[in-house]
């Protein structure tokens, strides 16, 4: 069975990574992948799964980008892969259209996947028209049929969460007394502190502006509580980082946020700090490091929509907090720094690495057996 990809890029992302877990895990198991995008830092990475990268500029949103599609006939005809899995909008369109110019018995089976909330229009309706969709969250799941029930039936629905690798995340680790050490040098202001981890790239999205009440309702009480901020601030965005910065100063906690930028130890981070927080404003269609934050026996508060008020379901409910309630979520983390809770573990189905991979092959198999 060979496996065709079609993602923009291979620079870091949430979409990225699971094409690269997926290609580790289908490889091993004798699938032959194929990954199309447009390259960058990963396809090292993907290729050393041993799946082959072809480099093709099918994500840029433009017009041009519709030359491609004759380009993408003449590869299906070349490769002539049994699953086409589409993964973004704009590769969806070029490869979803590429399909349809092949005779009928010559046209892989589609698969499409939403990775996560996209807007509702024309354009994003592509991700709709698998011969199966794949939605990461049951709340994901909610959102297709809501928003596109002329295009796909329930029954065509899969859901398939995103995964943790339990053989990287899991309660006993520990960063190395080295790591530690630097940790501890560099942000000496987190030493005794009671910290709370937000991470995720700076965007307004992400709720760092409701820190600002969170902390000061805690220091009220007496809690050295402290936020870690882990992400980077793209171009573009630095209005938004000052927009958190003016809410922290203007509540007198600025001297209690550290920010880090984007770290590639966010594990190590993860552990570190008492509990991780998501406050996102709009649901997350998943939400990775959450995810990864739990399966490591690290408490999660969390606001409860989306995907990751679905983990916390599962894992933790008490870390369920109402949408955008400071109150409610200094009132859980002050009863946590007394009394800090621990998540259910071992990580359960569906949520580990094999039952992703599992899940995928599964779905490619019936497809092909059909």
């Amino acid at each position: 069975m060979k496996v065709m990809h079609l993602l923009p890029s291979l620079s870091s992302g949430g979409v990225e990574q699971v094409v690269l877990e997926l290609c580790q895990g289908l490889c091993e198991q004798g699938v032959e992948c194929v990954v199309v995008s447009a390259g960058g830092p990963m396809v090292q990475a993907i290729e050393a799964t041993g799946a082959r990268h072809i480099t093709r500029p099918i994500g840029k949103k433009s017009l041009k980008t519709f030359i491609q599609v004759g380009k993408m006939t003449r590869l299906l005809k070349e490769e002539q892969p049994d699953i086409l899995h589409l993964h973004s909008r704009v590769p969806a369109w070029v490869g979803y259209l590429a399909s349809k110019r092949l005779k009928q018995d010559k046209r892989p089976h589609i698969i499409t996947s939403f990775h996560g909330f996209h807007s509702v229009n024309f354009y994003s309706a592509i991700m709709a028209k698998g011969d199966r969709v794949i939605a990461v969250s049951e709340c994901m799941k909610e959102h297709i049929l809501e928003h596109y029930p002329s295009k796909v039936s329930a029954d065509n629905i899969v859901v398939i969460p995103n995964s943790v690798d339990t053989a990287q995340n899991y309660p006993e680790y520990r960063p190395t007394p080295e790591w530690t050490a630097e940790w501890q040098a560099k942000y000496p202001e987190l030493s005794g502190k009671y910290t709370l981890c937000l991470p995720g790239r700076i965007t307004r999205l992400k709720g760092a502006t409701h820190l600002a009440p969170i902390l000061t309702e805690l220091n009220k009480r007496g809690i050295p509580a402290h936020a870690v901020i882990v992400g980077e601030t793209k171009k573009g965005k630095e209005a938004i980082r000052k927009e958190i910065e003016e809410s922290l100063e203007q509540a007198g906690q600025s001297a209690n946020v550290t920010w880090t930028g984007h770290r590639t130890d966010l594990r190590d981070v993860l552990c570190s700090c008492d509990v991780t927080l998501s406050l996102t404003l709009q649901p997350e269609s998943f939400g990775k490091t959450t995810l990864e934050a739990l399966a490591l026996g690290r408490p999660v508060a969390g606001y409860e929509h989306g995907g990751v008020g679905e983990q916390l379901n599962v894992f933790l409910p008490e870390g369920r907090v109402p949408t955008k309630d400071t109150q409610a979520m200094a009132e859980l983390l002050a009863n946590w720094y007394q009394h800090r809770p621990t998540p259910v573990l071992p990580v359960p189905a569906p949520y580990r690495r094999e039952d992703m991979i599992n899940a995928h092959l599964e779905l490619y198999r019936s497809l092909c057996q059909a």
